[in-house]
């Protein structure tokens, strides 16, 4: 039985990224009977912003922890096992300001420990044979050729942790210029916001059921 390790992390419940990663979570159980979908919300429970007592406690034998360290590691310790247990991982992450959300960097930092999640010397990592899937939704375009191309911090960086922790199939999965209904300036950009939203839909179905 497979586990699907969902992630949403827009502040905002009717966003574009929560809605498409909600349709690739419907989709992936309907393909995968018998699968179960594990779900966390970061913005709806933000994890803590990693601390001092949350580092040290990652080097620091458990009976010698402080009340403080032991707190900060059980936080810790529950997004990794969440983690570990998982099959498959499905972030949803809107951009903000060119890059990703404060509780998703977060839950990076958190998850991210050496020896455990990450291999230094070539053992095996926490996504080693587990596919992930980013679904992000981006206000504009930042695809080769527009004029914002160069400004995207957010996949570039993503890709990076992902394969640092061991992933080898990650499929990004972009919507974009979500701006164009609502802004005015954005208006004659309307048609290539509702192609991107359709190349979206047939990415998600056909990943889903992959």
């Amino acid at each position: 039985m497979s586990t699907l390790l969902h992630i949403d992390s827009s502040v905002s419940p009717t966003s574009e990224s929560r809605a498409f990663a909600g349709r690739f979570a419907t989709a992936w159980t309907e393909n995968h009977p018998g699968g179960t979908v594990t779900y966390r919300d970061l913005a709806a429970n933000p994890p803590s912003h990693l601390g001092w007592d949350g580092v040290s406690a990652s080097v620091t034998p458990a009976d010698a922890r402080s009340p403080e360290q032991a707190a900060a590691w059980a936080e810790r310790e529950e997004l990794i096992a969440e983690l570990e247990a998982a099959d498959a991982l499905l972030l949803s992450v809107p951009m903000y300001n060119w890059s990703i959300t404060s509780t998703l960097k977060a839950w990076i930092d958190a998850v991210i420990v050496v020896d455990r999640t990450v291999s230094l010397s070539g053992g095996p990592s926490v996504l080693d044979g587990k596919p992930v899937t980013v679904i992000t939704a981006r206000g504009g375009a930042y695809g080769p050729g527009t004029p914002q191309e160069g400004n995207d911090h957010q996949e570039p960086y993503l890709r990076h942790v992902l394969t640092a922790l061991g992933a080898t199939d990650i499929n990004f999965i972009h919507v974009e210029l979500t701006l164009a209904a609502v802004n005015p300036a954005l208006a004659d950009l309307i048609p290539l916001a509702e192609q991107s939203r359709d190349a979206a839909e047939k990415a998600v179905a056909a990943r889903a059921a992959a």
